[in-house]
């Protein structure tokens, strides 16, 4: 495994990063497909002796039974210091006033219970979720700059906004001297290309750190399109973001398997190479309920498309709507 730098800093992460909202108790939160702790444990496992060394979940995950799992598969499986730990915070973690949001009150609250849950001293990179409309972004940054300042955060990322947002929340960090965002976490892939037009070319010129989450969009590269898995019919969330243009994208994933055909691989190591061959993306965030999900996206790596089947993958995209923020 070669690791790359994480942005504009001097961390060295893996060019894969291991998405752990598959881990957790099902009947916990909004997630009815996930793995309990015994099925993920070997996932996680797998993927550190892979040499993945970046790791991402967040609080709302399982209602925080995500974090509890990987805090301590982490613990056994590998030294704290060895990894790059991501965890998130915004969505509503309990009921009433102040049970979400990125308010400083919602911000020092929800990081104590992430070191608690994850059973770790410090998070390497603590990300907002999304935007919070209804709190200042001043006060959001400042809480999350003094969360750095205290020890229990090493890197702050943001989350799926507009470019103009995360623009703005640049410029504020670096007027009043506060911690800045080092980092992205977006939607990109084949079926979602609209980041290529703004947030990616700024994020470049920022010299910031590009994580997309849904590479292979929930798994729809990865199968014919009329195929249905089982994580697809309980998704609610996933059900909102690929149903604007079906007939580009279903020849789009029609692409994908002549080209996987053609070279005699799955179509997962096709979808995942154009990502990992797409100009400033740093490592993509993928999800596991399977071991040959973490073999297919290590051998990704390692998979050159030429510019011919760049093309023919592309051709076939229309603009979209945005998905998945708002």
């Amino acid at each position: 495994m070669d690791y790359v730098k994480f942005g504009n800093t001097g961390l060295d992460v893996s060019p894969l990063c291991l998405g752990c909202m598959t881990y957790g108790i099902s009947d916990r939160g909004a997630h009815a497909w996930t793995l309990d702790e015994e099925k993920s444990r070997p996932l996680i496992k797998q993927a550190i002796e892979l040499g993945i060394n970046f790791f991402d979940t967040a609080n709302v995950y399982s209602d925080g039974t995500s974090e509890e799992i990987v805090g301590r598969a982490l613990k056994d499986f590998t030294r704290r210091d060895d990894v790059v730990l991501a965890t998130k915070v915004f969505n509503r973690m309990r009921p009433g006033p102040n049970g979400m949001g990125l308010s400083r009150k919602a911000i020092m609250t929800e990081v104590d219970h992430s070191l608690r849950r994850l059973g770790t001293d410090y998070i390497d990179l603590y990300q907002i979720h999304r935007l919070d409309k209804n709190t200042p972004i001043e006060e959001t940054l400042e809480a999350l700059h003094d969360v750095v300042k205290a020890g229990k955060v090493r890197y702050i990322g943001a989350s799926s906004m507009y470019a103009w947002q995360f623009s703005k929340a640049l410029y504020t960090s670096r007027l009043n001297g506060w911690t800045e965002f080092v980092s992205m976490q977006n939607h990109v892939n084949l079926l979602n290309r609209e980041e290529e037009r703004e947030m990616l070319p700024l994020c470049a010129d920022q010299k910031i750190a590009v994580m997309p989450w849904s590479p292979l969009a929930r798994g729809r590269l990865t199968r014919a399109w009329d195929e249905v898995s089982e994580r697809q019919k309980t998704d609610e969330f996933g059900k909102t973001l690929y149903v604007q243009s079906e007939a580009s994208d279903r020849k789009i994933v029609e692409q994908v398997a002549a080209v996987a055909k053609t070279r005699g691989v799955p179509q997962a190591q096709v979808a995942m190479a154009w990502l990992l061959q797409k100009k400033g993306i740093t490592s993509p965030i993928i999800g596991a309920s399977k071991p040959a999900h973490l073999t297919d996206a290590v051998a990704a790596l390692s998979l050159k498309l030429t510019s011919e089947e760049i093309s023919a993958l592309e051709a076939p995209y229309v603009p979209h709507a945005v998905a998945g923020f708002g």
